[in-house]
């Protein structure tokens, strides 16, 4: 590990790559806010739709076949409301990122299949694919809230000397360390709470995290180079978990620049609302309760004083086999609203359906605006680092398909 706070070569500059990335979506954020910011389940409707009722009105007349084709063609669909939106045509430009190298390398770079107990095929993919993009290892590396420490033996097969991994949950800990002696693996697993004020670093040169969520990788960029770590590889999630408020970027460069997004938890939770497809049966019992719910929402607002949005917490599993009017006593018990004994339950069972339509067209345009968000952020991150006297470099380490969280920052030291 080196020194903390190491002084940086004479002459040494911050690259304005990645800034000038960050403010040109910051700038295009900005710009199409009203686009992105009202919650579609939450907001009828949003100012954007009297502002360009033609793009209102093609949405509406999409099918749902038009819609499934589009969310996973977002380029594509970005061409195609930039008919309405012209600025909306920078889109590629604005979310393309390289492939890291190792990219293709990723299932040759997983545990093998025998020795990922415990482990979903599809993490042991995405862990494979990940050391890979960072291969070839050297010295001592620490995994991240490591779990079982699935990434650290997986980091092993990429040269790693040595790993140690961080985790709070002492069974998770005890489970990791016994699968590294079973499969003989130089792996050593604690147990640690990552955000305590004073972390106890083992010698290592080298952290890494692979899917920490939130405020947990964000300790790890600041943390980690406060230690004086030689390298750090982290590819975020869940950005929206951890902290209070409006969202504090991490640079000093985008902090102080002029005419800066403020980005709020639902702002935060769109950056990682996209996930693989979902089995047929949760998609349909899915769908059915989203109709269920809005069309309680529809109920609720015809009676309420206020006619807002009311949010109703997470259901019991034996509603999902019941009816829409079983639903809907129980949410109105749940957020003491008084129903009318003579409702019309098809009547609101059907728009419930109409603004399930009406829902998915709206967030398909909210949808654009994810990657720019998720990108807005680790390019704040890869600034950061750069602060800090890292050279970064960013990419994408597998495709979408295996999971949409897949931008790797891969950050050396220049003392390193």
């Amino acid at each position: 590990m080196r020194s903390a706070r190491a002084v940086l070569p004479e002459g040494y500059k911050i690259s304005a790559s990645f800034f000038q990335q960050w403010q040109a979506l910051n700038d295009w954020l900005l710009n199409h806010e009203s686009f992105w910011r009202p919650v579609p389940f939450m907001e009828p409707k949003p100012d954007w739709c009297l502002q360009y009722p033609d793009l209102a009105n093609w949405l509406e007349q999409r099918s749902d076949a038009e819609c499934d084709e589009w969310n996973e063609h977002l380029s594509a669909f970005a061409q195609e409301v930039a008919g309405f939106v012209p600025a909306l045509s920078a889109y590629d430009e604005l979310v393309s990122v390289p492939r890291l190298s190792g990219y293709e390398r990723g299932s040759k770079a997983a545990l093998r299949e025998v020795h990922a107990v415990d482990m979903p095929g599809r993490k042991r993919l995405q862990a494979g694919a990940f050391a890979a993009s960072i291969a070839p290892l050297k010295g001592r590396v620490l995994d991240w809230c490591c779990g079982k420490g699935h990434l650290a033996r997986t980091l092993v097969g990429q040269g790693a000397e040595a790993v140690f991994g961080f985790e709070w949950d002492t069974e998770l800990v005890q489970d990791g360390n016994r699968l590294a002696k079973k499969y003989g693996d130089p792996v050593h697993v604690v147990q640690q709470d990552v955000m305590a004020e004073a972390l106890h670093w083992p010698a290592i040169d080298h952290g890494a995290a692979l899917h920490a969520c939130g405020d947990l990788h964000r300790q790890l960029l600041s943390a980690g180079s406060e230690a004086g770590l030689a390298r750090l590889s982290v590819s975020p999630c869940c950005y929206h978990l951890g902290g209070h408020g409006a969202y504090r970027l991490l640079s000093q460069q985008a902090r102080h620049s002029e005419n800066v997004l403020e980005i709020d938890r639902a702002g935060l939770r769109l950056a990682v609302q996209e996930t693989v497809t979902a089995p047929a049966r949760e998609r349909a019992q899915s769908a059915r309760v989203r109709i269920w719910r809005l069309g309680f929402d529809a109920l609720q607002r015809s009676v309420s004083e206020t006619g807002r949005y009311l949010p109703v917490p997470s259901h019991p599993a034996r509603l999902n086999n019941g009816s829409f009017e079983g639903f809907c006593q129980w949410a109105a018990d749940k957020k003491r609203v008084l129903l009318p004994a003579d409702i019309d339950w098809s009547y609101w069972l059907a728009m419930g359906q109409k603004r399930s339509r009406q829902v998915r067209r709206h967030e398909l345009l909210r949808h654009l605006f994810r990657r720019p968000l998720e990108l807005w952020l680790v390019l704040d991150y890869a600034v950061y680092l750069e602060e800090q006297g890292y050279r970064v470099n960013l990419g994408t380490f597998c495709e979408r398909s295996l999971t949409p969280r897949n931008l790797l920052l891969d950050a050396v030291h220049v003392n390193a």
